[in-house]
């Protein structure tokens, strides 16, 4: 039992919790609380609900004996640095509104008292409210927005343990060398995003890294992300016949595109999607067949994890707990939970400077998590330099991994419409 500590202890974390910031009673042994701020209502509820139930499970682990998982804080109960003291975890509703989510992160930090902030999935959103918690004092950690934008505001409480977009951007690209090395004829992509801050800043570096590599974009199209038709926004993409398109979308336009590049009966050789939507369960269970062929980057896969024992057991886990099988978005919001927990417990405080301190002094091996990455380590920017993503592709119903070779379980079918027939 890692919780046992001494009263000595117990008195040296006392005196030391005094008078922390980002609120009075932050710095309370008996339980460390911690705030997560995701869409549990409107338009985005699925995803939000899933990376809540990654970040529920990660609490779990925490509080809970797990004898046999390899990860930090995996065995023993609670938080040893701080006596055994238990992890509770207090949501809020950004409803998807960036400020909604800024107004969360007040009263979650002035009237909850948390130590610190996990959140917020949309890119658009988690701006506003890292910039709250900024101005609070009180550490943010980002699970799953990928903006590069977000980690350029000279933040000095923002940290980000997942790829951005533009760490997407270069391993899909490196796949379609990979593809023309093998004989595939890519001249030209196309790039279809929604017009937000996720959207925008995605085409900018997808547009950027095909420079790099000498892809022309022929064709760039944003769209409405509430629009209830996505037609004309398609044709436009047809008019150019890109050889590659690159989306942006989240699940309701993800589902739209398809349904719609169906009804055209046009199909682009390949398609490559920046999760979000994609990586929704309910893009798959929403479109049946329809979804197969479409290709989407990820910072997490379920075949990956199959292979490394405390991964499989963490997936066990959550498909026993939920219902359903983790996915993406809710091993990023586990990751962020377990990888804040441990910088906590290292800080042996709760004091929002110590916690800080703490993130920026992380570093954590790749085996001991749950992720294809080489581990959890932040740069002066707060960017985790260890995460990485592979290329997958909807086959049968199911995402296989098809990039990088040495971790791909299947061959890519090219084109994606070979994937329906």
């Amino acid at each position: 039992m890692r919780k046992i500590a001494s009263i000595t202890v117990a008195l040296v974390l006392v005196a030391g919790l005094a008078g922390c910031g980002g609120g009075d009673d932050a710095g309370s042994t008996d339980e460390v609380k911690l705030a997560g701020l995701w869409p549990l209502s409107g338009p985005n509820a699925t995803q939000g609900t899933d990376v809540l139930h990654g970040a529920e499970l990660a609490v779990d682990v925490v509080n809970n004996d797990h004898p046999g998982l390899d990860l930090p804080l995996g065995p023993g109960t609670g938080l040893p640095g701080l006596g055994g003291a238990p992890v509770k975890l207090i949501t809020g509703d950004t409803q998807g509104k960036p400020e909604i989510g800024a107004g969360e992160v007040d009263r979650l930090v002035t009237t909850e008292k948390v130590a610190a902030v996990i959140g917020s999935y949309q890119s658009g959103v988690t701006l506003t409210a890292s910039q709250r918690a900024e101005r609070l004092g009180v550490p943010f950690v980002n699970e799953a927005s990928s903006s590069v934008a977000l980690g350029e505001r000279g933040l000095k409480w923002f940290f980000r343990t997942g790829p951005t977009d533009e760490t997407f951007a270069r391993s899909m690209f490196d796949y379609l060398k990979a593809r023309q090395a093998g004989g595939d004829q890519i001249r030209t992509v196309g790039i279809f995003h929604s017009n937000d801050q996720f959207g925008n800043d995605g085409a900018g570096v997808t547009g950027k890294v095909a420079a790099e590599v000498g892809l022309p974009v022929t064709v760039n199209v944003a769209f409405d992300p509430t629009a209830a038709d996505l037609g004309s926004q398609v044709a436009q993409v047809r008019s150019k016949n890109p050889d590659v398109l690159f989306v942006l979308a989240y699940t309701d336009a993800a589902i739209k595109l398809m349904k719609t590049l169906d009804q055209l009966d046009y199909y682009p050789p390949a398609l490559l999607a920046y999760g979000s939507g994609f990586a929704d369960p309910a893009f798959a269970t929403g479109l049946g067949p329809l979804a197969n062929g479409a290709s989407s980057r990820a910072a997490w896969s379920s075949e990956i994890a199959a292979k490394r024992p405390a991964a499989k057991t963490v997936a066990d886990l959550f498909q026993q707990r939920y219902g359903a099988p983790m996915t993406e978005n809710s091993a990023r919001a586990f990751t962020a939970v377990l990888a804040l927990a441990q910088a906590i417990d290292t800080a042996k405080s709760t004091e929002p400077a110590a916690i800080r301190d703490a993130l920026r002094a992380l570093d954590i091996p790749g085996d001991k998590t749950i992720m294809p990455w080489t581990g959890i380590k932040f740069d002066d920017k707060g960017q985790n330099t260890g995460a990485a993503g592979v290329v997958e592709q909807m086959i049968e119903g199911k995402y296989r991994v098809v990039f990088p070779a040495e971790l791909s379980s299947v061959q890519p079918i090219w084109p994606m419409n070979k994937a329906q027939q």
